[in-house]
């Protein structure tokens, strides 16, 4: 999306895929992000202890198991890169003629990404079919060939 729309007309945070292999190959470990940060600390403490179920303490329970001992997306290591963003948008936010001229720039790039494109393009590179823009009948309406199998049968009651 950010070569269509440009870098300057997005909000991108997090590690890049090289940067995933490099945590990758040192081995994550989530207690480090954990041990390091107060607010991710907090805020899986408070998961874990009920904060945000009052009347089931272990409702989310298994959310912070998984962001501590499961985590296959690293979600954690993404954090302060993702509140840094959410601060860069609040302040491009704040200046409504960038905020439009984003968003306008963002619309106008979006063809690339329809759904008809990218259901057409599956169609060809994956399902190895042509795609076809014939316009079906509404599912009220009856089809063609269900008219025409139905003409012989009206005939013959009358």
């Amino acid at each position: 999306m950010a070569e269509e729309m440009g870098r300057d007309n997005i909000f991108i945070f997090g590690m890049t895929v090289d940067e995933v292999e490099e945590l990758k190959k040192r081995g994550y470990n989530a207690y480090e992000y954990y041990n390091r940060n107060p607010e991710i600390r907090q805020c899986i403490d408070q998961i874990q202890n009920g904060f945000f179920s009052p009347g089931n303490p272990d409702e989310f329970k298994d959310v912070a198991d998984m962001l501590m001992k499961f985590d296959r997306f690293y979600l954690l290591a993404d954090y302060e890169a993702y509140i840094k963003c959410q601060e860069k948008v609040g302040e491009v936010y704040q200046n409504q003629s960038k905020w439009t001229e984003m968003a306008i720039n963002n619309i106008a790039s979006s063809g690339k990404f329809s759904s008809d494109r990218t259901i057409a393009e599956y169609a060809r590179e994956i399902w190895g079919v042509e795609p076809s823009w014939e316009k079906l009948p509404a599912p009220h309406e009856p089809r063609e060939e269900d008219a025409a199998k139905e003409a012989p049968s009206k005939q013959a009651k009358k």
